[in-house]
């Protein structure tokens, strides 16, 4: 796959999302307003995604700072830290990813200013390496649910394109396609920005995945026929009773797998994982611009004009309606998830 994000040649590469599958093009970002820029305006996306690319975002801004004593480098990197926290407020991973960057920062003091430039690149490379690491082991706990033959539906993009690289719920799909597995996928389209569409269906096909993409509206239907034997999507947030926050039109596929005795699963690295916030009713959940729902990228438009519009960027499932969550240590049910990850999360925000 093309990368999504990567430190080249002195700046911070992504892959612009929001120009797929028309055109495969890059966006160089030479300071950490264009890649907070980037992450709000959709050009990089999927919550571990956004991690990497915020520790990317913040180490590309402190080798730009002037300052010659901690305090006040320090000073100058944190207000990078609260611009980028300031992009979407959904995405756990992009807090988790800045406060492990800030404690790094923290734990420096007494160290030359080259050096903790130095040392904050070096982290956010370590946050893309363990991020690829983790979702193939995501992808090998996950491959065991799948049997060959089976088709599985997934909802907005939770593949390579949405990570540093692989993929959550595309890379458990990746996994057990890489083993052998005849299995399908059918992709929502998952309006209103159309990551189903225009991301998942073309990642699956450079992969030369078997894909049908189907409108949001058909999932009920295929199911009540048969024709989806299991359901697997990524998260943006997992709160610490198991409710996930995933993109709109999650909670209604629950329902419907729900309905028609369809396990459905999640698969999302410990860092997706909040113990602060208690349950899916504290997840703040982003409201995105209008125009998402009445036009098509920003210009046909398909709806009267001045219509009210509501545009929830993401949904909460409750975690009676997940079969399981597929993490890089296993598959565990939602009320188990929060003690097995107590430890890592801890310092999670």
């Amino acid at each position: 796959m093309v990368p999504t994000v990567e430190w080249k040649d002195g700046v911070v590469r992504l892959l612009d999302q929001s120009r797929l599958p028309e055109y495969v093009e890059f966006l160089d970002c030479r300071d950490y307003q264009t890649v907070a820029i980037a992450i709000r305006t959709l050009k990089v996306r999927g919550a571990p995604a956004i991690g990497v690319t915020a520790a990317m975002g913040i180490a590309l801004g402190a080798q730009s700072v002037a300052a010659t004593d901690y305090e006040s480098f320090a000073k100058e990197v944190l207000v990078i830290c609260d611009l980028l926290a300031a992009t979407r407020p959904t995405a756990v991973n992009l807090f988790w990813a800045i406060e492990r960057m800030k404690r790094l920062l923290a734990s420096l003091r007494t160290q030359p200013i080259a050096s903790i430039k130095a040392t904050l690149l070096e982290e956010s490379q370590v946050i893309l390496e363990e991020d690829i690491a983790l979702c193939k082991a995501m992808g090998q706990h996950g491959a065991k649910l799948i049997a060959t033959g089976q088709t599985v539906l997934t909802h907005c993009n939770a593949g390579a394109l949405a990570t540093a690289g692989y993929g959550t719920a595309l890379g458990v799909i990746r996994a057990a396609w890489d083993q052998g597995k005849k299995i399908q996928v059918i992709a929502d389209e998952t309006r209103p920005v159309l990551q189903g569409a225009r991301l998942t269906a073309w990642e699956l096909m450079q992969d030369k995945i078997p894909v049908t993409l189907i409108t949001d509206n058909m999932a009920g239907s295929l199911m009540r026929q048969g024709k989806i034997q299991l359901c697997i999507v990524g998260a943006d947030r997992i709160a610490a009773n198991g409710d996930v926050a995933n993109k709109i039109g999650t909670y209604s596929v629950a329902v419907l797998a729900k309905a028609h005795g369809i396990p459905f699963y999640v698969a999302a690295p410990y860092s997706t994982i909040d113990l602060k916030t208690q349950t899916g009713a504290d997840i703040p959940i982003e409201q995105r611009n209008p125009s998402e729902v009445t036009t098509i990228h920003g210009s046909h438009l398909v709806a009267p004009k001045g219509v009210a519009v509501y545009n929830p960027a993401f949904d909460v499932t409750p975690a009676d309606l997940i079969t399981g969550i597929i993490t890089e240590r296993g598959v565990f049910k939602p009320a188990d998830l929060a003690g097995e990850f107590q430890h890592n999360v801890a310092n999670a925000t």
